[in-house]
């Protein structure tokens, strides 16, 4: 596999600024299909080395939703996939953070929790010591945890489409996004869907992986939006270039932002530079497909 491959029992209420309502719920009933049967504390933190909070740990994966905070809700929604090597989730600016904004557009976003691989240690500094020493394990422990994340990808959307009536939503109205190592889950949900579990749109920002590359692009393939920096340091700016013409060689929708200048996991963090607004892209995306629209 190419490296960085292809990131409750009852629901909790509290509020946050602005009035958004979270509500958190478990993606799975019970113990989630595939194991692991074993749980592990979750952890969440602020991480010295990617300077942000990340969540740790996740061996029961939950949705949590931000309601629309306009005051119109358009009907549309999306899950979003924050990444962070399989190891970690970059929880605000890969999750709460993009969901806040589309919240504020109409959406209602649901902020996915996929599983991880188990660390004992600072994952984000684990994930960097084995990126620069160790490809091998890095590879094997994405191997054994991706089939997971992506299962609960596609397990997240079938959820959000059966339950759409419960936040005001179209089922066939929702997405599903993610960054790094969620933009592998995205894509994994892109070339893997159900007729249940079939995403409106998909949006990889700054995938990893390469894997699909000899997968079929569905007949039914939804439109997708891409953005990546050509100077991304983990060296993953072909994936979305390839990803790009895979969806257009297959005569799909889709539009590529394609940035001189960002590096990897610029989110939704402001450096001052056109990546800064990716984001207001998006929502121009969203809004010529319709999904912003009521």
């Amino acid at each position: 596999m190419k490296r960085f491959a292809l990131g409750l029992a009852s629901a909790v209420i509290l509020l946050v600024p602005f009035c958004i309502a979270q509500q958190t719920i478990p993606l799975y009933p019970g113990t989630p299909p595939g194991g692991p049967a074993q749980t592990y504390p979750e952890k969440q933190y602020y991480s010295e080395v990617w300077r942000t909070q990340v969540v740790t740990n996740v061996t029961r994966p939950t949705l949590t939703v931000f309601k629309p905070t306009n005051g119109q809700n358009s009907g549309s929604a999306v899950v979003i996939c924050p990444g962070g090597g399989y190891m970690a989730l970059s929880i605000d600016s890969e999750g709460n953070d993009a969901a806040k904004y589309l919240a504020a557009r109409g959406m209602t976003a649901f902020v996915l929790k996929y599983r991880l691989a188990p660390t004992a240690t600072d994952a984000t500094q684990l994930f960097g010591d084995l990126w620069a020493h160790d490809h091998a394990k890095l590879d094997a422990m994405i191997n054994q945890d991706l089939p997971l994340a992506i299962a609960d990808g596609l397990a997240a959307v079938a959820y959000v489409r059966q339950h759409a009536a419960e936040w005001g939503i179209s089922p066939d109205r929702v997405g599903i996004m993610g960054f790094s190592a969620g933009g592998g889950v995205t894509i994994g949900v892109a070339f893997g869907y159900k007729a249940d579990s079939r995403p409106a749109f998909v949006a990889p920002i700054y995938a990893g992986g390469e894997d699909f590359k000899n997968l079929t692009v569905p007949e039914d393939a939804p439109p997708m939006f891409i953005a990546a920096a050509t100077d991304d340091n983990l060296g993953l700016a072909p994936v979305s270039m390839l990803l790009y013409k895979r969806w257009t060689d297959a005569h799909k929708s889709a539009e590529l932002h394609m940035y001189a200048k960002g590096g990897h996991g610029f989110g939704m963090r402001k450096q001052n530079i056109p990546t800064d607004h990716w984001i207001d892209r998006f929502a121009d995306w969203l809004e010529l497909q319709g999904f912003l629209k009521k």
